[in-house]
């Protein structure tokens, strides 16, 4: 994973830190945007490429942004079917440096009333491709969970974490390539007026996939139905679920029994 990925991902993006702009809102709700702090810029009502002109001489209307509408309508009906979740769901600004188009999510899981885990998920479209890609789509997945002292100490935290991404995407999707990602194991120490706050420690994963299969092709005619969308947010959800101790099946758990 480049460390473009890696820097577009940085934690001071986690939803849980813009949590007055949630209030509320769920699958399907409207958007507080007036009550975001000025490092959110509000999402746009309408897909636009990343880096706001597309690539020099496109204009409204051209295969490339008509494709990209398609698959930006496509990726939102993937949240929205995720609607039985108990995620908070948002939409946040998409980068603009890692492809011409791009599209982007936020969740947040709750246990008990407090945030346990919160994440991005980005979508990027170039239709020539890139390096590294093995297609025209690629995904873009942040994910930062609390974690117990003595989890955040395992020596297995990060085969266990980067497991409960390749094993949702095994189950779920049709296909994917090239993954890449890191885990980093994350502990927080307050100092001066925070030096009674108690030691935080979490989880963090950084990492990126393309969709595989006949409908990502470098070449020829891209099929949003064989890429499935939808499935890919589906293992993005799961392994959030698992970072917030709510194992779906299939999952490996580093939580003691009898947590969550």
């Amino acid at each position: 994973m480049s460390d473009t990925y890696a820097r577009v991902m940085r934690p001071a993006d986690e939803p849980s830190k813009r949590r007055a702009t949630r209030a509320g809102r769920r699958s399907g709700a409207a958007p507080a945007l007036a009550a975001a702090p000025p490092q959110v810029e509000p999402a746009s009502a309408e897909p636009a490429p990343a880096g706001g002109e597309g690539r020099p001489g496109e204009r409204a209307g051209t295969p490339a942004e008509a494709m990209f509408a398609a698959a930006a309508a496509a990726f939102m009906a993937g949240r929205d079917a995720q609607a039985d979740r108990d995620f908070l769901f948002e939409d946040v600004p998409a980068p603009k440096r890692l492809a011409p188009y791009a599209t982007a999510m936020a969740a947040t899981v709750q246990r008990d009333g407090a945030d346990v885990a919160w994440g991005r998920l980005v979508l990027l479209y170039d239709p020539d491709g890139q390096e590294g890609w093995d297609g025209m789509f690629r995904l873009v997945a942040y994910v930062r969970a609390d974690v117990e002292p003595e989890m955040a100490a395992d020596p297995l935290l990060g085969e266990v974490g980067w497991s409960w991404l390749s094993e949702a995407l095994d189950a779920r999707v049709p296909g994917y390539a090239v993954p890449s990602g890191t885990v980093t194991r994350v502990i927080t120490e307050g100092f001066g007026a925070k030096r009674d706050e108690l030691p935080l420690t979490g989880f963090e994963l950084r990492a990126s996939w393309s969709p595989a299969g006949p409908g990502n092709s470098s070449a020829g005619e891209v099929d949003l139905d064989a890429i499935d969308l939808s499935a890919h947010i589906s293992a993005w959800c799961d392994c959030l679920s698992a970072a917030a101790g709510l194992e779906p099946p299939g999952t490996r758990a580093l939580r003691p029994p009898g947590r969550g």
